[in-house]
């Protein structure tokens, strides 16, 4: 028995369809470097972007010069929709469904002008949303004319201009404050600033990068989240897995401590967030960052494998598998990949966390005198005042016995009001800023002194003193002061 078919069109309204496009989740950074994506793939030497935040109607344009398109090609790249993702494309393409122009774009304005010249001949194709919005028709408008089109003395010999007009989502609230609006999109922008280093930092890093990035005249600086040129940045071996779809780069990094660093470059390989929030997977597409830190599920972030980060290279012929997403910010683990990440992460983060512990321990070794004791009590690790250390032992023995209670009842209190929750909030959020206090001069010779006796009354030679005194972290940290102190011990000793 056969059954009656009837068709009908269906087509998607398009005031409906293309308002909806404007809420894939965008923001400023992640649209702007979805057009940078389009100059790369246009084969881009140099992207400028120009913004205009002060005047009446502020605009922004990235122009690019790439290949350039006729107005066929125009036409068919401003339409929705225009790439296939299942099809097979160059390594160079950054692009996926043919989406992230005009999606990207209608995230942060209603008008979306492109401006383009290939063979001498210039092209120029608008979309204008309030315009859709009234006539509710997919026309695109096409500009013959465009010597006083706003833009047009960006355009270089070949190349594109994408000019962003009426930036609707990008005022802030501020739609009759001027100076507030400016203000606003400004700050975006220098969030967008930084995204762009990062995202893009393989193209535009080296003596001669493949990309010139520039904003507003200024040339862009890669960064980094590998610190790889850096010379206290471990790295461990490559490891290359063989998939079907394609090869999968495997590489792990520890960051220098903050120590090796200039703090500039600490906060900036760090970023807004921090390290602790910043260690993880770098997923790599085509040298192109999609994720920046994060384990995916595959570990925790701590504060001891803050300095862990590994990056993973992926060719655009695995984009299914990984499932990325429109704005290319996105992405999930293939079976396959995972089950080998795992391993790796495992192997990596453990590392990293043995070698944080085993200086842990040191820290607390108590033939090394440590102020603090470390003790574990009731599955709890509790930190006390080392009653025993030689400067509290010298000290007690000073004291008559109706205040030698007193005296440890004190260093017992200190030890319990140990603000362990307001260290913790610190250290997690920014551990290279916490410090000890300064050691006054006239405290660090009485340390010194008393562990010196202490020490020579133990069987330590007076030979080896120095060296084994070193072995105290505290005194490590100051031994340019403490050894003049030592040498003078000594002097008064075997005089």
């Amino acid at each position: 028995m056969s059954c009656s078919i009837r068709k009908v069109d269906a087509s998607p309204y398009a005031a409906s369809l293309i308002e909806g496009h404007r809420d894939f989740g965008y923001s400023l950074e992640t649209a702007l470097a979805d057009i940078v994506d389009n100059a790369i793939t246009a084969k881009a030497k140099d992207v400028s972007l120009t913004a205009d935040t002060a005047s009446d109607k502020p605009w922004i344009a990235i122009a690019d010069d790439g290949i350039g398109m006729t107005e066929v090609e125009l036409i068919e790249a401003m339409r929705l929709g225009s790439k296939n993702p299942t099809h097979e494309r160059s390594a160079e393409d950054l692009g996926r469904f043919g989406l992230g122009l005009k999606s990207a774009s209608f995230s942060q304005c209603r008008s979306l002008t492109v401006l383009t010249r290939k063979n001498g001949s210039i092209a120029c194709a608008r979309w204008n949303l309030d315009r859709i919005s009234k006539r509710n028709d997919w026309s695109l408008e096409l500009i013959d004319d465009t010597s006083s089109l706003l833009g047009r003395e960006l355009l270089p010999e070949t190349g594109t201009v994408v000019i962003w007009e009426n930036l609707d989502r990008l005022n802030g609230g501020y739609t009759h404050d001027l100076v507030k609006r400016a203000e606003h999109i400004n700050s975006e922008l220098s969030q967008a600033e930084r995204h762009l280093c990062l995202v893009f930092h393989r193209f535009i890093e080296g003596t001669n990068p493949s990309l010139t990035l520039r904003l507003n005249g200024r040339r862009l600086k890669p960064i980094d989240p590998m610190a790889s040129s850096h010379v206290a940045t471990q790295k461990d071996p490559e490891e290359l897995l063989r998939l079907r779809q394609g090869d999968v780069l495997i590489r792990c990094h520890t960051l220098p401590h903050h120590k090796r660093m200039s703090r500039e470059e600490w906060e900036e390989i760090g970023g807004p967030e921090g390290h602790l929030k910043s260690q993880g997977l770098y997923v790599y597409r085509e040298k192109r960052l999609i994720i920046s830190g994060g384990w995916l599920g595959l570990a925790r972030q701590t504060e001891l494998t803050k300095l862990c980060r590994i990056a993973v290279d992926i060719p655009n012929t695995m984009d299914a598998e990984w499932k990325i997403d429109v704005k290319k910010a996105s992405a999930q683990l293939p079976p396959l990949v995972r089950e080998r990440l795992k391993k790796v992460v495992e192997r990596f983060v453990g590392t990293s966390k043995r070698t944080y512990r085993s200086r842990g321990q040191k820290l607390v070794d108590e033939t090394r005198f440590p102020i603090w004791s470390r003790v574990q009590k009731d599955g709890q690790i509790v930190f006390r005042p080392n009653l025993e250390h030689p400067v509290f032992r010298t000290y007690a023995e000073q004291l008559p016995d109706e205040l030698l209670e007193g005296f440890e009842r004190c260093l017992r209190i200190v030890g319990s009001g140990l603000p362990i929750e307001t260290l913790h909030a610190e250290l997690v959020g920014n551990a290279e800023a916490v410090a000890a206090d300064e050691t006054s001069a006239n405290d660090l010779e009485e340390l010194v002194y008393s562990l010196a006796v202490t020490l020579m009354e133990s069987g330590v030679p007076s030979d080896t003193l120095s060296d084994t005194m070193q072995s105290n972290p505290f005194l490590r940290a100051r031994w340019e002061t403490a050894a003049p102190i030592l040498e003078d011990f000594l002097r008064t000793r075997s005089s």
